[in-house]
């Protein structure tokens, strides 16, 4: 099948089975986010923003810092201080620094985010159901395990998310993140 060479009007074959299996799997990501931006884009977030509200509103009522957030993202977000103030700024948030550290904040949804998420909740939760909603059940079932044992390579590789944007280096001497 070259379908994805039809589509990306490439010529030549790919290099790999995997490269082809690799772009592949960007290129229906890609697909996949960009319909789903559409359905979160009516409402005026972003679908990070959105995602962001979800884990936010699952954590009520402590909250969560910034870096937790980060931790629970689907996709990461390199710049997670930036995209809460833009979404404090939205009211859709609201922060508040800790009683006994100072340098940690914690941030919530606020009633207009969880007002937000009730509304968008009947459109949102249908999305997955009629973008891959052709599949069914089995290969459904398939398609997360293979996803899944496709992402096992990847798994050490995801640093943790910076809050401040500033890097430090681990005692091997790579970048993580703070």
């Amino acid at each position: 099948m070259a379908a994805l060479r039809h589509e990306i009007a490439q010529e030549r074959p790919f290099s790999s089975a995997e490269e082809e299996a690799f772009l592949n799997l960007v290129r229906t990501t890609d697909c996949l986010q960009r319909a789903f931006q559409r359905k979160t884009r009516d409402w005026g977030v972003t679908s990070t923003q959105y995602n962001v509200l979800r884990i936010l509103r699952g954590a009520q009522p402590h909250g969560l810092t910034c870096s937790s957030i980060g931790d629970r993202m689907i996709t990461a977000e390199p710049d997670i201080t930036r995209l809460l103030a833009r979404m404090k700024a939205l009211k859709l948030i609201k922060q508040q620094r800790d009683r006994n550290d100072r340098r940690v904040v914690w941030t919530q949804i606020s009633a207009a985010g969880l007002d937000l998420l009730h509304k968008m909740d009947p459109d949102v939760t249908q999305a997955p159901k009629d973008l891959p909603g052709h599949l069914d059940r089995t290969d459904l079932a398939e398609l997360t395990r293979l996803l899944e044992l496709a992402r096992k390579n990847c798994l050490n590789a995801q640093a943790p998310v910076s809050c401040t944007g500033q890097r430090c280096e681990t005692s091997a001497g790579t970048d993580v993140s703070h």
